[in-house]
């Protein structure tokens, strides 16, 4: 048990005759949430946010309430302004924030949305503890590392805690340890842990083990070294976990715990997975999941029956993975392509619709900055649909638009994200509706004919001041059209948006008198969210970002139809003569 509520009220209190400084929230009961902290050695990237994810999964079915955060050590408030040529996609939670790809995951694991609550940077927390300094709330204290800047991270967890009623927090903190700007995550870390008393914590360490092709044999010197590193931040490791390219040998995990004083059956193998989502079988197969429960003592809390009923379902999705798979295709036309990471949640969406209607979807990835009318056949000669996503800026947006024409003329599957609905918008002003100068002020400020631009009277109305539209947001739905049957019928369906320029009202009637349906718009508010052409096999685009809230188990409709419509194209299957119809049953079906 953790230690008395005595401990806290203590920390708690401001004093200058005092070293102890914790806040804590009020209503917040020691003891009754435990913390899992997941931390990185060796090396980033290793998939810190795919095992917490997948821990929390596995202790979400046995009916335990988990919340996630993670952890940043980057200056910036939020992730806004990353290039995702450093950092992958920038992922925008329903509320707005704008955050780390690994809150993606975390979604699709939990099927569960997440909040600003969950997501936190050093910007975040250097800029609470300076407005608090500035309010005089420490008491004329000099403002320190420690204790209050990790009092102020020790508060975010205790808060998320107290909100969500959790029973496990899982933190995740980004990057290795031994990096500088993580340095004070960590110590909070530890210091938490003794706030909170005995088994109130677990330490997972994250390592990798190195396997040089010169050398044909793992070596785990640099996994020792890191670990090293961690323990001399006073972090003991509960738990490790071994990334390596294959199995990990014994005689490897011998050295681990050795060296770490964590006993072997608590150093566990983790080698590549050719799917995220076989990840939480494995992990239930070595036992990570009940190695938790007891370093953390809640066994008490699961309830076996409902995870018998979350796993059977869990393993009915991931049993479809390894069914035989009709191959397609499908290019994503960006200008991000070299980086897999910028397009993440398109990559996981595509995933989601595969599986669900046993479809292999292969991508081809198509840099469009040098894309023109002359070379845009021969370049989408072997794709069986493509999707142009989001992005800022002008660069490859010429060749966006010359990959939108061959699409639409060729009747080509086409699903256009945020961008590539704007730039759907001005391919067919351009090309059907007969103004040659159509473009988007972003791309030529000064262009005679602004298909795409900045609203003053939807910044007044929407309150945008310039700023994007960000977050979840309601879209009416047009009776009989094809995004209407597509989504069952519904009136209305929410999405995620980030984006500034919308479609002028100014050509609306001109776009939907030459054939463009505006099949969803903004409630109340003169602002295009969905085009279709009925006319076309499949032609829809949104200025939405649909693949933020893919689910493995509930899969965003619009990239199923996609899908549907690239096997129709094909395979020409019967059973797919109408792919909007057989989404709408695939998905109606999942639901």
């Amino acid at each position: 048990m953790a230690k008395d509520d005595n401990l806290l009220s203590a920390i708690s209190k401001i004093s200058t005759d005092s070293e102890f400084f914790s806040p804590v929230p009020d209503g917040y009961k020691s003891g009754r949430t435990r913390y899992c902290f997941v931390v990185g050695t060796v090396m980033s990237g290793l998939g810190k946010g795919i095992f917490s994810s997948c821990a929390a999964k596995l202790m979400q079915d046995k009916n335990l309430r988990v919340s996630p955060i993670k952890l940043e050590g980057y200056l910036n408030v939020d992730s806004g302004t990353l290039n995702p040529y450093r950092h992958g996609e920038v992922f925008v939670l329903d509320d707005g924030m704008e955050c780390d790809m690994d809150l993606g995951t975390y979604e699709r694991m939990l099927n569960q949305d997440l909040n600003k609550d969950n997501f936190t940077t050093s910007g975040q927390i250097f800029s609470s503890v300076l407005h608090k300094e500035r309010h005089g709330d420490y008491l004329g204290r000099d403002v320190q590392m420690i204790p209050h800047v990790t009092g102020e991270v020790k508060l975010k967890l205790r808060s998320l805690a107290l909100k969500t009623n959790a029973d496990i927090v899982f933190v995740e903190i980004g990057g290795t340890a031994g990096d500088l700007e993580n340095a004070y995550y960590i110590e909070a870390m530890r210091e938490l842990a003794y706030e909170e008393g005995p088994n109130s914590s677990c330490f997972v360490a994250l390592t990798y083990i190195l396997e040089p092709k010169t050398l044909g044999e793992q070596k785990s010197k640099a996994a020792q070294l890191g670990i090293k590193q961690l323990m001399q931040l006073g972090i003991q490791p509960d738990i490790i976990a071994c990334r390596a390219a294959r199995e990990v040998s014994e005689k490897v995990r011998q050295k681990i715990s050795i060296y770490s004083n964590v006993p072997l059956e608590r150093v566990f193998s983790m080698p590549d997975s050719a799917s995220i989502y076989t990840i939480p079988a494995s992990m239930r197969d070595c036992g990570i999941d009940f190695a938790i429960l007891k370093l953390l003592k809640i066994e008490d809390r699961i309830n076996l029956r409902q995870e018998r009923k979350a796993w059977a379902k869990w393993c009915e999705f991931i049993d479809k993975i390894e069914l035989p798979k009709k191959k397609i295709t499908i290019g994503i036309t960006g200008k991000y392509t070299s980086v897999r990471d910028s397009y993440a949640s398109i990559i996981n969406a595509l995933e989601h619709a595969g599986i669900a209607l046993s479809a292999d979807v292969r991508i081809k990835w198509i840099e469009t900055t040098d894309i023109t009318d002359a070379n845009v056949s021969r370049i989408l000669s072997d794709v069986d649909g493509i999707i142009v996503p989001g992005g800022f800026g002008t660069r490859g947006s010429e060749g966006k638009i010359a990959c939108i024409e061959y699409a639409r003329v060729n009747d080509l599957p086409y699903l256009g994200l945020c961008f590539g609905f704007q730039l759907a918008g001005i391919e067919f002003a351009r090309n059907v509706c007969g103004l040659t100068k159509a473009n988007s002020t972003e791309i030529e400020p000064s262009c005679p004919e602004p298909v795409i631009d900045i609203l003053p009277e939807q910044k007044k109305l929407e309150g945008l001041g310039g700023n994007m539209r960000l977050g979840g947001r309601e879209i009416e739905l047009k009776p009989d059209t094809i995004t209407w049957e597509l989504f069952g019928k519904a009136k209305k369906v929410r999405m995620r948006f980030r984006h500034r320029y919308e479609v002028n009202p100014e050509y609306i009637e001109l776009l939907e008198n030459s054939g463009m349906v505006f099949s969803g718009k903004a409630p109340a508010h003169p602002i295009m969210q969905i085009l279709e052409l009925p006319e076309h096999p499949f032609f829809i685009a949104t200025q939405a970002h649909p693949c933020l809230t893919s689910r493995p188990l509930r899969p965003e409709p619009m990239f199923v139809a996609l899908v549907a419509a690239a096997m129709k194209k094909r395979y020409n299957d019967d059973k797919l003569s109408n792919p909007i119809e057989a989404a709408a049953k695939v998905c109606s079906a999942i639901n």
